[in-house]
C-alpha cells in the first residue's frame, strides 16, 4: 500500500512543484489533444450553423454547471487543503474518514440534483435558451435530461482528482478525461454516417454519459488503494469534515456565480443569428487550452504544497510568497505567447483543428474573431487562478467569492452592452456581438485579478510579476508574432493543417529564442528538460 509522501522542503519554490506541475501538464496535455480531435469530429458531421449542434452544445451546458459546481475547483478549495494537512501529518485514519465522508454527502447531493434536474428540464431551458423553439427546444430538452446522470459520475470524478492530488498522483486524474472523450468520439464515428444530425446528437448525449461512467471508473481502484482506512458515511462530527463543507459553502457559491455568468453569455449567444453559442463553445475549447495546461497544471501542483506549508505566521507567508511569485513566473512565460498566438493565428488555429466536412474557412474566421475577444483577459484568469489557490491553502475561500461576485456583474452588465446593442450601434453584423462577450469577460477578469492580488499582498507582503519581465516576453512574442505573420502570408492558399505547421513552429521557436536572447531565467527549465528529453533522461 502507498503511503502519503514524506516531509518536503516547502519553502523552496522548486522543490517538487516543476515536477508535479509538469504531470498535471502532461495529462491535461493528453486529455485536451484528445478534446480538440472530438471537436474536430463534431465539427465534421455538424459544422457551426446547425441547430442539432447548437441545441447539444446548449444542452451541455445545464448538467455541466452540476459538475462545474460540485467538480474539482469547489474540492480544490475545501477539500485538499483539508485532506492533504492530514496526510502531512500522516493521520490515516482521520484522513479516511473524511475521505469517504465527503464522498458520501457528494452522492447523495448530486444524485437529489440530477433528479430534480431531470424533472425540471424545461424550465431550465427556457431560463437558459430563450432563443431556442419548436424542435430546436425539444431537442434541446431531451439532451439534457440524457446528460444530467453523467455529470453526476463526473462530480464523483473529481472526488477521485482530489484524493489523487492530495496524495501527488497528478498524471492519472487528469488523464482519466481522456476515455470520456474517446467515448464520444467514438459515437460520433459509429453514428455519425448512418443518422441525421438530431439522431447524431442523442447519441452522442449517450456517448457522454457512457464516457462519464469509465472516466470515474478508472480512477476509482487507484483511490481505494490509496486512502487505506476509507469509511462511507456522514460523519459530521468530525472537525476535519466540518471544515471542508465549512469551506465547501463560500466556494461553492462563488463557483455557482462564476458558472452564472457563463451562461449569461449563452443565453446572450442563444439571442444572436444561428452558430452563435456553436461558435462560443468552440473559441471557449481553444481558450481554455492553455489556461488548463499551464494554469490549472501549476495551480492544482501548488495547492497540497502550499496546504502543507508548516511554521508560524511570518514564515508561512514567507513560503507562499515565493511559491506564489514562481508560479506566477512560469505561468506567465507560456501564457503570453499563447495569447499573442491566438490574437494574430487565430484563424489558423481554427482552420487546422476545425476546418472539415461542413466547417468551413469562414467559420474558422469567426471563431477567431470570438478567440480574440478572449485574449484579452487569458493572462488575467489564468494567473488569478493561483491567487485563489493561495487563498484556499490560507483556508480563506470567502476573499476570493467576493471578488469573483464583482467579475460576474461587470462580466454580465458589459456582456449584454458589447454583445446586442453595440453591434447595431456601430453597424455590424450581430453574429459579431458573440465576440463582444469574451472580449467583456477578459475586462472582468482583469479587475477580478487586481482585486485578488491587492488584498492578499495586504496579507502575505509584496507579489506580483516585475514589470521587467513581462516587457521582455510581449517582446519576444510580439518579435515571433511579425515574422510569423509574413509565413501566414506566404502559407495562405496551403492546407489549413499545413499552414499550421509551417506558420506556428517557427513562431513558437522564434519565441523560444527571444527569451534566450533576453535572458528569460524561465528557459532555463524548458531547455533542461528538452535536453533530458533528448538524452533519455528524467528530470
Amino acid at each position: 500500500m502507498a503511503s502519503a509522501p514524506g516531509p518536503r522542503d516547502e519553502s523552496n519554490p522548486h522543490s517538487g512543484a516543476g515536477r508535479f506541475a509538469a504531470l498535471v501538464a502532461a495529462g491535461i496535455l493528453l486529455s485536451r489533444l484528445i478534446g480538440l480531435v472530438r471537436l474536430r469530429v463534431f465539427s465534421h458531421y455538424f459544422g457551426l450553423r446547425s441547430d442539432a449542434a447548437d441545441a447539444f452544445n446548449a444542452a451541455f451546458r445545464i448538467p455541466n454547471f452540476l459538475q462545474n459546481l460540485f467538480g474539482e475547483g469547489v474540492l480544490s478549495a475545501s477539500f485538499i487543503p483539508v485532506y492533504a494537512a492530514l496526510l502531512a501529518r500522516d493521520d490515516e485514519e482521520e484522513a479516511g474518514r473524511v475521505a469517504g465522508s465527503i464522498a458520501a454527502i457528494l452522492a447523495l447531493l448530486t444524485s437529489l440534483l440530477v433528479l430534480l434536474g431531470v424533472a425540471a428540464t424545461p424550465l431550465l431551458i427556457d431560463v437558459i435558451a430563450p432563443g431556442f423553439h419548436g424542435a430546436e427546444r425539444v431537442l434541446a430538452i431531451r439532451l439534457v435530461r440524457i446528460l444530467f446522470p453523467g455529470a453526476g459520475l463526473l462530480v464523483l470524478s473529481a472526488w477521485c482528482l482530489g484524493v489523487l492530488n492530495s496524495h501527488r498522483k497528478f498524471f492519472l486524474s487528469y488523464t482519466a478525461p481522456v476515455i470520456w472523450n474517446v467515448a464520444m468520439i467514438a459515437t460520433l464515428v459509429g453514428y455519425g454516417s448512418r443518422v441525421n444530425t438530431t439522431g447524431l446528437a442523442v447519441a452522442l448525449a449517450w456517448g457522454s454519459v457512457v464516457g462519464s461512467g469509465l472516466q470515474f471508473g478508472v480512477q476509482l481502484p487507484e483511490v481505494l488503494r490509496l486512502v487505506r482506512r476509507l469509511r462511507l458515511g456522514f460523519d459530521f462530527q468530525s472537525e476535519n469534515v466540518r471544515g471542508v463543507l465549512r469551506n465547501f459553502v463560500p466556494v461553492f457559491v462563488s463557483r455557482g456565480v462564476v458558472q452564472i455568468s457563463a451562461y449569461v453569455d449563452n443565453l446572450l449567444a442563444t439571442l444572436l443569428p444561428t452558430g452563435a453559442v456553436t461558435g462560443l463553445t468552440n473559441a471557449q475549447l481553444l481558450y481554455t487550452l492553455p489556461v488548463s495546461l499551464f494554469g490549472m497544471s501549476i495551480s492544482a501542483a501548488e495547492l497540497p504544497l502550499m496546504s502543507s506549508a508548516m511554521g508560524n505566521e511570518d514564515e508561512i507567508a514567507r513560503i507562499l510568497r515565493q511559491r506564489l511569485n514562481a508560479g506566477l513566473r512560469r505561468i506567465a512565460f507560456f501564457i503570453v505567447p499563447s495569447a499573442m498566438a491566438f490574437l494574430a493565428f487565430g484563424d489558423i488555429i481554427a482552420g487546422a483543428l476545425m476546418q472539415t466536412g461542413r466547417f468551413t474557412h469562414a467559420d474558422a474566421t469567426y471563431v477567431w474573431g470570438i478567440l480574440a475577444g478572449s485574449t484579452i483577459g487569458l493572462l488575467a484568469s489564468t494567473m488569478g487562478r493561483l491567487y485563489s489557490s493561495t487563498y484556499y491553502a490560507l483556508r480563506d475561500t470567502r476573499t476570493p467569492l467576493r471578488f469573483a461576485v464583482v467579475r460576474v456583474v461587470l462580466t454580465t452588465g458589459l456582456g449584454y452592452l458589447c454583445a446586442l446593442p453595440l453591434p447595431r450601434l456601430i453597424g455590424i453584423d450581430p453574429r459579431w456581438g458573440v465576440a463582444g462577450l469574451t472580449a467583456s469577460a477578459g475586462v472582468a477578469g482583469w479587475v477580478e485579478f487586481f482585486l485578488l492580488r491587492r488584498s492578499l499582498n495586504q496579507r502575505i507582503g509584496q507579489t506580483g510579476l516585475a514589470p521587467t519581465f513581462l516587457a521582455k516576453l510581449w517582446a519576444g512574442a510580439l518579435v515571433a508574432a511579425a515574422a510569423g505573420w509574413g509565413l501566414k502570408a506566404l502559407t495562405s492558399a496551403a492546407h489549413p493543417v499545413i499552414a499550421a505547421g509551417l506558420v506556428l513552429v517557427p513562431y513558437g521557436l522564434g519565441y523560444f529564442g527571444m527569451a534566450m536572447l533576453l535572458r528569460v531565467d524561465e528557459m532555463r527549465p524548458v531547455l533542461a528538460r528538452i535536453t533530458s528529453a533528448l538524452h533519455g533522461k528524467d528530470t
